[in-house]
């Protein structure tokens, strides 16, 4: 199906079926107003909270954060989903995010701190079982929450080359190679103690990356460096006004196309930051309700930011000022319990 003649942009938004969520939601979106429309849902597994799309947008992959832990592949039938296979356990408690790299789906396995790579068959189906399961270690200095490691992010970098773990538990970020289907540590790049770092989004430039980090309401800004792999953190950045008070806890973070802006999504406090990127220092512009409670993460797409608001049940979308950065509120799309969103 077409839009204006051309191919028809779909949104695909995870949920936590435990909480009442649908499962995944596939949605058209419209490419003037950046609205999103529900076209169908599917229930295959439970919890899906973190989606990826392979490379060419015809295989969607999905976490199944449970304490079993899984991951499992879905054909683009045009406005649906079709199952691909069973899910495939990914020996990890409690997937919170995956990514597609070098042939194989990696999964970040918050509860056991560990990250898996499962094979991609040449169909975009999954292998049966991983390939690799590497478990970090370490610990932190808050008392409930980084008692061991929790792995809450994985991505390939930029150049391609390594894939980039951020883990929550260790106040650390794990540059990582894969070999032959097995997964080494190439550098581990301590940030400050206690910060719990949760996502990281690199700059479009290659160079730079940015952590939220979700202990401390805060963004270290980072330089990236691909051909020696390794990540060297410049300076730590509040999200929100010196006069915010009260539990604030960043979650999504998002870089602007061109590179000159800069999104954090803050639960609890329910707000979107907004960042001038100037060289290799971020300045914070100001901040705007989400739209929502408790935005556990954020995408941009075609020049508008979208945030899933997991406890109040919708994925809200701004259309984004081109000279400030600054989001405007637009609209948004009830899906109980939406954890994430990605855009194919």
């Amino acid at each position: 199906m077409t839009d204006g003649g051309m191919r028809r942009r779909r949104a695909f938004i995870g949920s936590f079926t435990a909480a009442g969520g649908p499962g995944i939601v596939t949605a058209a979106v419209n490419r003037d107003t950046g609205a999103l429309t529900a076209l169908s849902k599917v229930d295959g597994v439970p919890d899906p909270s973190y989606l990826a799309l392979a490379p060419g947008g015809d295989v969607l992959y999905a976490v199944s954060e449970t304490s079993e832990g899984a991951v499992a592949a879905y054909r683009v039938a045009g406005d649906r989903l079709e199952r691909a296979g069973a899910p495939v356990p990914v020996g990890g408690d409690s997937p919170t995010h995956l990514c597609v790299f070098a042939g194989h789906v990696l999964t970040a396995n918050y509860g056991s701190g560990s990250v898996t790579a499962v094979p991609v068959r040449p169909d975009g189906t999954l292998a049966d079982g991983p390939s690799a399961v590497l478990r970090h270690s370490g610990s932190g200095p808050h008392n409930r929450r980084q008692q061991g490691p929790h792995a809450h992010q994985i991505q390939p970098d930029p150049s391609g080359r390594w894939a980039v773990s951020v883990d929550l538990g260790t106040d650390s970020v794990r540059v990582c190679a894969l070999s032959d289907g097995s997964l080494t540590i190439h550098r581990e790049i301590a940030l400050r103690p206690g910060s719990g770092p949760r996502h990281l989004a690199f700059h479009p430039d290659g160079t730079r990356a940015y952590v939220a980090n979700e202990l401390t309401p805060t963004v270290t800004a980072c330089r990236w460096d691909a051909e020696e792999g390794t990540l060297r953190p410049l300076a730590e950045y509040q999200v929100l006004p010196a006069a915010s008070a009260g539990d604030a806890y960043p979650s999504g973070i998002v870089t602007s196309a061109d590179g000159r802006f800069l999104w954090t999504a803050t639960r609890d406090e329910d707000v979107l930051s907004t960042f001038a990127v100037e060289g290799d220092e971020l300045r914070l512009l100001g901040t705007v309700p989400c739209g929502g409670h408790w935005p556990r993460a954020l995408a941009e797409s075609a020049g508008f930011l979208y945030a899933a608001n997991e406890r109040s049940g919708e994925i809200t979308w701004f259309a984004v000022d081109p000279d400030t950065g600054l989001p405007r509120y637009e609209g948004a799309l009830e899906v109980p319990s939406a954890s994430c969103v990605v855009f194919g």
